[in-house]
């Protein structure tokens, strides 16, 4: 569960997670030397500094231990201190404990003038800038002494951190340029897979690492076959549907020179309902044809559908709050093909039809609805498969159909990387079908 909580936070491009696996590993060698640096070197160094400084702290104390009086322990200690390079009050006052919370090393020198005078009464790090001064008690009075800190702690501690800063940031710089560059020749394959599903052929040469090559040769591969499968399906297609027209064609002909009776006139139905199936197989064909894109208004497009449509008679209507015109990159051709399929399907299997076009953020959305009878939630994937009929559970009076409606529509909306989808009419009860197509 907790995975999936932090995956929920990590980014999802390869560039930002190439950058997380950059900057983790940089991020966290900073955390631990600066934290070996601070808690261990520097406090150890901190350390053995006032250890050192402690010897002559304890020449001075001899010196006024040893002295036969408080005149001559000052004067003798002053001279000793002078030559120490330090600065003593002798008898002295108490200086007041003072130390910065922030101060690190501060610390350090407190605990160990502790561990090594068992006397010392306080120690001011705070009053005098750079200076120790330490208060020690002895037989003769206290002792105050001054002390440049430089002599206890190490100078410009930071000078590391700020190296070691500028540092991870310019290597950081470095790796960024680097892996960039790695990272260019997936972005073009991205690119040229998402085109390609798109229906669009980008110019895309395999380059960077050997792996990526490899892909990149792969995928290259990949669209040759399928331009090649689609190109044989379209051809045998219409190829096939051609050459039926021409007996069809001499049929039709002969039954209409016949005496005109009752198997006749069935005979030329069943010619028609052929020659209707050739038309729905080459519109099929057409529909894998690789028209070029090209700017249109798909608004202006449904409208004019609409209107054909009426005219020819078939009860269908336009929605009121159609969007404003709209310009993007379409196959006219197709899309025109795959709308009137859809409304060709509402008023084939109900009475009448909506047709409406609703804009969206990042898609083209164009929804044609139904009163007939609808299809089933189960069988809808199996009603966008090519050749697949569904008349068990649509209205059988309507006629029988090739289908190849809703497939025409599928294979157009791949095309172009949309989805065709079908659903129920909230406002006329039977099919919705909605036709997406990404902007």
């Amino acid at each position: 569960m907790a995975r999936f909580t932090i995956k929920r936070y990590l980014p999802r491009s390869l560039y930002g997670r190439a950058a997380l696996i950059l900057l983790v590993p940089i991020v966290t060698i900073q955390l631990v030397v600066s934290f070996a640096f601070i808690q261990r070197l520097y406090e150890d160094v901190t350390a053995q500094m006032t250890q050192n400084i402690s010897v002559e702290l304890r020449l001075l104390l001899d010196v006024v231990e040893t002295a036969p009086d408080v005149a001559a322990a000052s004067r003798r200690v002053g001279d000793t201190a002078e030559a120490l390079d330090m600065q003593v009050t002798f008898p002295g006052a108490e200086v007041a404990e003072r130390r910065s919370f922030t101060d690190l090393s501060g610390r350090v020198i407190r605990n160990t003038l502790e561990q090594q005078f068992a006397n010392l009464r306080t120690v001011d790090l705070v009053s005098r800038d750079k200076t120790v001064l330490a208060s020690i008690e002895t037989s003769k009075g206290i002792l105050e002494v001054a002390f440049s800190r430089r002599r206890v702690a190490a100078t410009n501690p930071h000078q590391l951190l700020v190296l070691m800063l500028f540092t991870a940031i310019l290597m950081t710089i470095i790796s960024y340029l680097f892996l960039r560059n790695q990272l260019r020749p997936i972005r073009r394959l991205a690119r040229a897979a998402e085109a390609f599903g798109k229906g669009r052929n980008e110019p895309y040469y395999p380059g960077g690492a050997s792996e990526v090559r490899s892909a990149g040769a792969a995928f290259l591969n990949m669209r040759a076959r399928i331009e090649r499968q689609i190109e044989q399906r379209t051809l045998m297609l219409s190829g096939v549907s051609h050459d039926l027209r021409t007996p069809l064609t001499r049929l039709k002909l002969g039954l209409a020179m016949q005496q005109q009776t009752e198997d006749t006139q069935d005979l030329i139905g069943d010619v028609d309902e052929m020659e209707r199936l050739i038309e729905a197989f080459l519109d099929f064909a057409k529909a894998d044809a690789q028209e070029e894109l090209e700017r249109c208004d798909p608004v202006a497009l449904v409208k004019d559908l609409v209107a054909n449509a009426q005219r020819s008679g078939k009860q269908v209507e336009l929605s009121d709050a159609l969007p404003e015109p709209l310009s993007m990159k379409l196959r006219p051709l197709s899309v025109q093909r795959a709308v009137e399929n859809l409304i060709n399907n509402a008023v084939r299997y109900g009475t009448k039809a909506h047709v409406d076009v609703a804009i969206l953020e990042t898609a083209l959305r164009i929804s044609v609805e139904d009163n007939g009878p609808g299809i089933p939630e189960a069988q809808r994937e199996q009603a966008v498969k090519a050749f697949s009929r569904l008349d068990a559970s649509r209205n059988q009076n309507a006629g029988s159909g090739v289908g190849l409606g809703l497939a025409i529509a599928a294979d157009v909306a791949r095309s172009h990387g949309g989805t065709l989808r079908l659903g129920d009419s909230t406002t006329l009860g039977g099919l919705k079908a909605e036709l997406v197509l990404p902007r």
